[in-house]
């Protein structure tokens, strides 16, 4: 099964990315109950599975089945490039109940008794789904967001760069094999998707966010009217999600420049943020900030403020010098 989608140019146009705390939220329960399909995250499922004994799953694994479709209003499309979770799902809790239950009613494969428990008195189903969701984010994906945040923002800087540089053509051939693009028609084989019957036609003009998705990978997804026309792919680099640690460093370079500043200097391989980088680097954002103020006084970072974030990436002369130096 593919679904096309036709862009218009005024769609094209409106090309946007974004990520969603959300999403991947709801795409972890998924690999919860089949790791075998995602084994990259076996650490992650062997570090939560034993915090989910107090929590009360019941209906979250009714409205995300193993396979298939699932509620859409648990996974609004993100509309800011960089939403937080507290946002999203005060969204989820804005869902029309009558909106809820015919989602729920379309899920097949889960225990038909929860499903019909939800929609004779979808109002409160929403609001139970709304707190399970908030429980188990508290409890089993919050702290280690910060991590995947690092990953889908160096994919979705990369992408951006990418869609300036050549355009639609360009950021559509290396998304994935799945999708292809043929100048006027979006092709995308055996996805997710909310209307598994309309597996052609335009957008309806609200142009097109993609999203990259960890926890999904290597699938994708779509959605579409009534919501906000959306693609998740794959995010790259996944397998290295769960590793420890910054780069190594090589020793001439380290002494050089320092061992912090060398090692944040090779991170940047992909353009980052500071609370990324300090992430990644298992420092305080003061300290990654203090070394990247001497980094660009050096000629060799350069940083460039994307909505309320400043994004840093490498100069020629820091490529230059950490290619050497690799």
């Amino acid at each position: 099964m593919a679904v096309t989608w036709v862009l218009k140019p005024e769609d094209v146009a409106r090309i946007r990315f974004a990520f969603s705390p959300l999403w991947e939220l709801v795409a972890s329960l998924r690999t919860l109950r089949d790791p075998a399909r995602q084994s990259v995250h076996l650490p992650w499922v062997k570090g939560v599975r034993p915090r989910l004994a107090g929590l009360d799953m019941e209906e979250l694994f009714a409205l995300v089945p193993p396979d298939g479709y699932l509620a859409d209003f648990i996974t609004p499309p993100p509309d800011t490039p960089l939403p937080d979770f507290a946002s999203e799902i005060d969204a989820v809790r804005r869902t029309p109940p009558e909106r809820a239950s015919a989602e729920a009613a379309r899920v097949v494969g889960s225990d038909p008794a929860v499903i019909e428990r939800f929609r004779a008195d979808p109002a409160a189903g929403v609001a139970r789904v709304a707190d399970a969701l908030e429980a188990y984010w508290e409890t089993c994906l919050a702290e280690f967001w910060p991590r995947v945040y690092a990953l889908l923002e160096r994919d979705m800087l990369r992408r951006s760069r990418l869609l300036a540089k050549g355009g639609a053509r360009e950021l559509f051939a290396g998304l994935d094999p799945a999708v292809s693009w043929t100048g006027e028609r979006l092709v995308i084989e055996r996805p997710w998707t909310c209307k598994p019957h309309d597996t052609i036609g335009p957008l309806h003009g609200d142009g097109l966010v993609l999203v990259p998705s960890a926890f999904f990978w290597p699938g994708t997804a779509v959605m579409s009217e009534p919501y906000q026309s959306m693609l998740v792919y794959p995010v790259s680099g996944v397998g290295t999600l769960w590793e420890e640690g910054p780069p190594p460093v090589p020793g001439a370079l380290a002494a050089l420049i320092g061992r912090s500043r060398a090692q944040i200097l090779l991170a940047l391989a992909e353009p980052a943020t500071t609370s990324a980088l300090a992430e990644r680097m298992t420092i305080s954002r003061g300290a990654v900030s203090q070394h990247l103020g001497v980094l660009s006084d050096s000629g060799l970072t350069v940083g460039l403020r994307v909505g309320k974030e400043v994004v840093y990436r490498r100069t020629s002369t820091g490529d230059t010098l950490a290619l050497h130096a690799s």
